[in-house]
């Protein structure tokens, strides 16, 4: 099984790398990139189907679904649902604050092309707020 499971994994990732090296060699055929495209998401979404029936069939007996079942309680539940809201508020929160930021600094960049570095530092700085919350979310998980 592990076999099978290695060899999904190196198909799924020369599944992305093939195709966008074949883009790169026939680059100069303007028509390629259509194909290579086509390719790429037919093999790779192909490929993530098949890796994910294989992975998670298997056998889980009664005895096992029963222990699990009462062995979690509410502190696991309510974890779950804390990490849930710090993903989902803070990607909300940094959506806002990148929508806003971004577009001021496009209109500044706009008028002076010399403030492009510093735009785009308050912009990351908004994004950060998403990824801030992802790691506390991380956090919380792996406490359960």
């Amino acid at each position: 099984m592990l076999a099978v499971k290695i060899t999904l994994a190196i198909a799924l990732i020369l599944s992305i790398v093939v195709p966008f090296g074949a883009y790169a060699i026939g680059e100069k055929s303007r028509g390629h990139y259509k194909k290579s495209l086509a390719i790429n998401i037919i093999s790779f979404f192909g490929i993530l189907i098949i890796s994910q029936i294989v992975m998670f069939t298997g056998n889980v007996s009664a005895a096992e679904a029963a222990t699990t079942a009462t062995s979690s309680g509410l502190a696991t539940g309510l974890g779950y649902i804390g990490a849930a809201l710090v993903t989902g508020l803070s990607c909300i929160g940094g959506g806002i604050a990148v929508a806003s930021a971004a577009s001021a600094a496009l209109g500044a960049i706009s008028e002076d092309q010399s403030i492009l570095g510093k735009s785009l530092i308050f912009v990351g700085l908004a994004e950060g707020v998403a990824l801030y919350g992802l790691i506390i979310s991380f956090m919380i998980l792996s406490k359960l």
